[in-house]
């Protein structure tokens, strides 16, 4: 087994979904890990629990990503509780529902429908890698790792603002990997096809769910614990010499190229 032990991470919007669900395989892996959340302090302290129920040792930590002050405070809390981090996941995001129905149409779309998405994934991994860089910084071969989408290269449903803040964070992490590599720290991405059930797909309709299964080659959706395993692998030595790759976990999908 991938082994983390005497290791810590930080794994924002930890509180349910892919994030509970790489919190958890974490802690299995003997890391202790730090679930943050912004709103459901109930989810974040169950993630902990299980956390602690896999073998790891968790802290709940609130604080909005997009928040500078409070990404500090969080940093400044972690460094006092562990006094080092090693892995950082940026998997919070902007709330957004997958529903291809009720999505907006680009001509109706505002600005500051891009801008929230933005800064829900930018802005937010911007904020907390800057403030962790002193943690990571001082063990080498520290691991960020951040989650996108695999809309950015088959857009089966035009999520503009969606597509294009995950793109962004793609660049990011590439340009980060770039900055980051002569200091022994590595960034990389996670592209999931549609995972569920998660919050944000829970109004996905049923017939785009078998649609997008159909055109699969593995012949399913993604689970949450299908995120977990390549974000351990990112996290872990084993990817020891990977840096700025963006991993996509869709069963095939845009290997596919299939209609969703």
């Amino acid at each position: 087994m991938t082994d983390l032990a005497g290791r810590v991470a930080l794994v924002t919007g930890g509180g349910r979904g892919i994030g509970r669900a790489i919190a958890e395989s974490f802690a299995a892996a003997g890391a202790a890990v730090v679930v943050n959340y912004r709103r459901d302090a109930d989810a974040a302290e169950a993630t902990a629990e299980r956390c602690r129920a896999a073998g790891g040792d968790a802290l709940v930590w609130q604080a909005d990503v997009t928040d500078a002050a409070a990404v500090a405070a969080m940093a400044r809390g972690v460094e006092g509780e562990f006094g080092r981090l090693d892995v950082l996941v940026c998997n919070a995001f902007a709330p957004y529902l997958f529903d291809a129905e009720a999505r907006t149409p680009f001509r109706n779309l505002a600005w500051d429908d891009y801008q929230r998405q933005i800064d829900g994934s930018v802005r937010a991994a911007f904020t907390v890698c800057q403030a962790f860089m002193p943690l990571l910084e001082r063990q080498p071969g520290g691991s960020i790792v951040t989650v996108a989408s695999d809309l950015v290269a088959r857009p089966a449903v035009p999520y503009h603002d969606y597509i294009t803040a995950k793109a962004g964070l793609i660049g990011f992490t590439r340009a980060l990997a770039a900055d980051l590599g002569p200091l022994g720290l590595r960034a990389n991405c996670i592209a999931p096809g549609l995972v569920w059930p998660t919050e944000a797909s829970r109004v996905t309709r049923e017939d785009l769910r078998e649609a997008i299964t159909a055109a699969t080659p593995l012949r399913r959706l993604a689970a949450p614990a299908d995120v977990a395993g390549p974000a351990l692998f990112l996290a872990s030595d084993l990817s020891a010499f990977v840096t700025g790759q963006t991993i996509f976990v869709d069963g095939g999908l845009v290997m596919a190229g299939g209609a969703g």
